[in-house]
């Protein structure tokens, strides 16, 4: 059957209290903006559902894939609306079985009466509905646990709402809703992850790179725009601060002894980010360490690392295994991205022997054999912004094929 309506219902956010009219609206617009290129599609709020409509059979089902990636959704419906009485119901579910292959088939009705005007009590058009439509359906077992086809009615002041599939959203809250942070994002594994984590608690996020030419490819720049591409499906645009850190890096290993030069890498990295975190207006930064997973990740690493900032720093990853990290990779769709072998700019100068336990009063004492003020304030103001996603170029030729 073709559908051109969609019902979602809402995640964590039906939790709120006064300021839950803020979530909504914040869900509704992130829904607006990754749907813009599909041009009949409407969205509209109400208090304890949403409703995306379409005049395109196609776009619905555009639609039905890119709402699986939406924070702040708990689960949505394909849907067909018609009008609240029992026998306009009565027809617009037995078409919609009509559709459906039925023989053998368990089966169940549930309704959701939220307009109590409605003539019939729930269990009464329960009844109703499973009496009209099993003579016509002789092949459907009714099943009140787990049945295979379960028809939804969902009674609304503006009319019923029928599906029989249930589709789950990605939870949390929307994205943007709890304040921005700046993520620092290199192309491996687990910062993406860290990215993800943290829109689905809210967070906007701007993602800060840092490219070291011509150490480091620009396949391995490309690789980071498209993880931070495939990050702004999930509800939000962002964007992406490059950062030239050649000079730097260089600097780095003519200053300071070659077991430390990972830790002021990061320290420098951390400066940085808070320079730009301060000039976007964001109020944290998000990394994606994960304890004891590498020399710079120990916790005497990251307390000489955090250092350099009074910046809350958030490390969602904290206590996962790489295992873990991996299957949300896999599930996000960053992992294939993130395995291509286009080295970052903390791989290709990693010592030999890094310092698992470096000491903070040593590496600020090394640091000052060099002057690296000026060439963090011509990293931050010589870097390049990119704005993700890419605006899609229409076919000139589209109308036709």
């Amino acid at each position: 059957m073709m559908y051109h309506e969609i019902m979602i219902r809402y995640g964590e956010l039906s939790l709120k209290g006064k300021n839950r009219n803020v979530f909504i609206r914040k869900l509704r617009d992130n829904i607006r903006r990754i749907m813009k290129d599909l041009p009949t599609v409407k969205v509209k709020s109400e208090h304890d559902r949403m409703y995306l409509f379409a005049e395109e059979g196609q776009e619905i089902e555009e639609a039905l894939t890119r709402l699986q990636d939406v924070f702040g959704i708990q689960s949505f419906s394909p849907a067909v609306r018609c009008k609240a009485n029992l026998d306009t119901i009565k027809e617009t579910a037995e078409r919609i079985l009509s559709g459906m292959e039925t023989e053998g088939k368990t089966f169940k009705v549930e309704v959701r009466r939220a307009d109590k005007t409605f003539p019939l009590k729930t269990i009464e058009l329960q009844q109703e509905l499973g009496g009209h439509l099993l003579p016509i359906f002789p092949g459907l077992v009714v099943k009140m646990k787990h049945p295979e086809i379960r028809l939804l009615v969902d009674i609304r002041e503006d009319g019923a709402y029928l599906s029989t599939e249930t589709i789950q959203g990605a939870g949390g809250l929307p994205a943007g809703s709890n304040g921005h942070a700046l993520l620092m994002l290199s192309g491996g594994i687990d910062s993406p992850v860290a990215g993800y984590l943290m829109m689905k608690r809210g967070l906007k996020l701007d993602v800060i790179h840092f490219h070291s030419p011509p150490f480091t490819s620009e396949q391995s720049k490309q690789k980071v725009v498209e993880l931070a591409e495939r990050l702004s499906t999930f509800g939000t645009k962002i964007r992406m601060h490059t950062i030239h850190f050649t000079e730097i890096q260089q600097a780095i290993q003519g200053a300071v002894p070659s077991a430390l030069t990972m830790t002021t890498t990061r320290r420098l990295m951390m400066k940085i980010a808070d320079r730009v975190r301060e000039e976007i207006g964001a109020k944290a930064i998000v990394t994606g360490e994960s304890l004891g997973q590498v020399a710079s990740q120990t916790l005497d690493s990251l307390s000489a690392i955090n250092e350099v900032t009074s910046t809350p720093v958030l490390r969602p990853l904290i206590a996962m295994d790489k295992l873990d990290i991996i299957g949300v990779a896999e599930k996000i769709g960053t992992y294939e991205i993130s395995i291509r072998p286009f080295e970052d700019c903390c791989t290709i100068f990693t010592p030999a022997n890094p310092a698992t336990k470096p000491k903070t009063d040593k590496v600020i004492y090394y640091e000052s054999n060099a002057d690296f003020g000026p060439l963090i304030e011509q990293a931050v103001a010589g870097r390049e912004i990119t704005e993700l996603p890419f605006k899609k170029e229409e076919d000139p030729f589209s109308d036709l094929l």
